[in-house]
């Protein structure tokens, strides 16, 4: 019996790549990347290819939203503003917070599943261990149901599903190396692509991860901070 299909997001990241992990398991899935004018754009498209051919995913889209770069907004499309150190402590929306980029996101996702029949949506988003943007909570996601809900067509089930969202970082690791995931694949700094910096947001989540499941980091970084 063909298994139902699922678009699955892939930025090439580690928290997206335990997504796809989870998704293969139970459907046929499609792969979507998009390029949207972040600084370690050429990178991130590196690490989804490399994951999606690790995968033989035959079924993948990459998709050019560069007007988030127009936009601005953010540390990771506007280079006048910088990428800050990371801060365990912080509450408030960090810099590198795209304007309501998953929104755009599930749009394009929402579209090419209904072209394709696909019965769900995967996203590696994180709530709880995450940088605090608003765009990954889940209440978003539940409110978001309801718009593909109401914008698609009357046949057409789509789910929205974020496997990850309740994890931490440690819990990811470990589902990551559960499910054999090619980790040593993914990319996450914010700031550079050819050794991770070690010190924006997304490196020191990574690798306050690895640390606390009690494994070591296969990626290799310019500096660490004490966390």
């Amino acid at each position: 019996m063909a298994k139902e299909k699922a678009v699955v997001l892939v930025s090439g990241g580690m928290d997206s790549c335990v997504t796809a992990a989870v998704a293969i398991e139970d459907y046929h899935a499609f792969f979507l990347h998009l390029n949207y004018g972040q600084r370690t754009e050429k990178r991130e498209l590196k690490a989804f290819i490399d994951i999606a051919d690790f995968y033989r995913i035959s079924e993948r889209l990459v998709v050019d939203v560069s007007y988030f770069k127009q936009i601005g907004g953010s540390s990771l499309t506007d280079t006048s503003i910088a990428v800050t150190k990371a801060d365990p402590e912080n509450r408030n929306i960090p810099a590198s917070y795209v304007p309501f980029r998953n929104g755009n996101i599930l749009s394009i996702a929402s579209s090419w599943a209904e072209q394709v029949k696909a019965t769900k949506i995967f996203i590696g988003a994180v709530e709880e261990d995450s940088s605090g943007y608003p765009d990954c909570r889940e209440s978003f996601f539940k409110a978001f149901q309801q718009a593909v809900n109401l914008g698609t067509k009357p046949e057409t089930q789509i789910e929205i599903i974020t496997p990850v969202i309740h994890m931490k970082k440690k819990e990811i690791v470990l589902k990551g190396i559960e499910l054999k995931a090619p980790l040593h694949l993914t990319w996450s700094c914010y700031q550079n692509e050819d050794k991770a910096c070690g010190v924006c947001d997304s490196c020191v989540l990574r690798l306050r991860g690895f640390k606390s499941a009690g494994l070591k980091d296969p990626l290799e970084y310019a500096e660490n901070i004490d966390f």
